[in-house]
């Protein structure tokens, strides 16, 4: 793996990226951003996660953060394992989900190709950490971040995707995320 993808600086800030196995839209239902969201803010009150961006996609998700623990990389792997179990459990028990075989059978499948997981794999393991190691890093991150709902075609503006800390920065009220602006 090259140098540029991992978390060298402890204390430093990051851009990640994470998606779901085979770039499935599992963000699709209020439920499953919910189970991020909540996550998210547990991790940011209890974790020392501080967010400085985010935007839920309906197959990844993208953050600008620090832990104040100085340890991004078991930060981010206790999230992630934390809301696959989570996320799994809620697409399995959901009888209103229409794809739920297909996407179980998914995660089954990918969980066999990995000899790290018992029965089923959730999110892909690639992160991509980024350090953000200048202001220009942080702003060109953060225009890409808020900007990946209005480029996917799903809003016209980007403090309309309401799972974006967009609206955090333009000073929205109803927001679903507390973040930790710069």
């Amino acid at each position: 793996m090259s140098r540029k993808y991992k978390f060298h600086e402890k204390e430093g800030a990051y851009f990640i990226s994470f998606a779901v196995i085979d770039w499935i839209d599992v963000f699709t239902r209020i439920d499953y951003f919910s189970i991020l969201i909540e996550s998210l803010d547990y991790c940011r009150k209890n974790k020392g996660m501080i967010i400085f961006a985010y935007c839920i996609m309906p197959s990844h998700v993208h953050l600008i953060f620090r832990s104040s623990n100085e340890d991004p990389s078991g930060l981010i792997r206790d999230f992630k394992g934390f809301t696959s179990k989570k996320l799994l459990k809620a697409i399995a028990e959901n009888n209103q989900e229409s794809r739920r075989e297909w996407m179980m059978e998914k995660f089954t499948i990918a969980g066999a190709k990995n000899s790290n997981v018992k029965k089923y794999q959730f999110w892909q393991q690639n992160n991509h950490p980024i350090e953000i190691w200048s202001n220009h890093v942080f702003e060109q991150k953060l225009k890409y971040i808020h900007e990946n709902p209005v480029k996917s075609g799903f809003v016209a503006e980007s403090y309309e995707w309401k799972y974006s800390s967009a609206r955090n920065y333009i000073n929205e009220k109803e927001t679903y995320l507390e973040i930790d602006i710069i």
